[in-house]
């Protein structure tokens, strides 16, 4: 009997390549919106003449501006994923959030695959062969070429168009 359902193939998952440079691409956003954001809540407060807020956000601690970024970066990850499917930086390198069977992950995926993030040394997990992190293997995700995940929908669910019988 065959396989009726759609699954992910290692012809569709993103390189190390890509993924390494979604880091990259990424951390850059979130560094520009750590920023951003501190910038924009002293220039309120100081428009509000509420300067407690902005004198607060230039004098955080080490402790408290740990906390905002990773705010930051976990409003970043949740948020793009959730929508889009994907993060600015997989936008660039043209790749997207999917589960097994190619579509769409859910909210709880998303969570979970944003807070597996925060695990320590979470990084050195694409190390080995298979460009999977840590993040996606917990949440049950993929990351994958978009084009060619599309491609692969399309020979699966036509196959009579590309001269393959069922």
């Amino acid at each position: 009997m065959k396989n009726k359902e759609f699954t992910i193939t290692e012809n569709v998952l993103a390189s190390q390549g890509q993924r390494f440079l979604n880091v990259i691409i990424d951390s850059v956003f979130i560094y520009i919106l750590i920023l951003s954001a501190g910038t924009t809540i002293v220039l309120i407060g100081e428009a509000t003449n509420n300067f407690a807020v902005s004198s607060w956000v230039e004098n955080m601690n080490f402790v408290e501006v740990i906390a905002y970024g990773l705010l930051i970066l976990f409003l970043y990850y949740f948020l793009t994923e959730v929508y889009f499917s994907r993060t600015l930086a997989k936008l660039v390198t043209r790749t997207v959030v999917v589960t097994s069977d190619g579509s769409k992950p859910t909210i709880k995926m998303i969570f979970i695959r944003t807070l597996s993030r925060f695990i320590v040394f979470e990084g050195l997990s694409y190390l080995g062969s298979v460009s999977r992190g840590w993040h996606d293997s917990l949440s049950g995700t993929y990351v994958v070429k978009k084009k060619n995940l599309a491609k692969s929908k399309l020979y699966f669910e036509h196959p009579e168009e590309f001269g393959r019988a069922e």
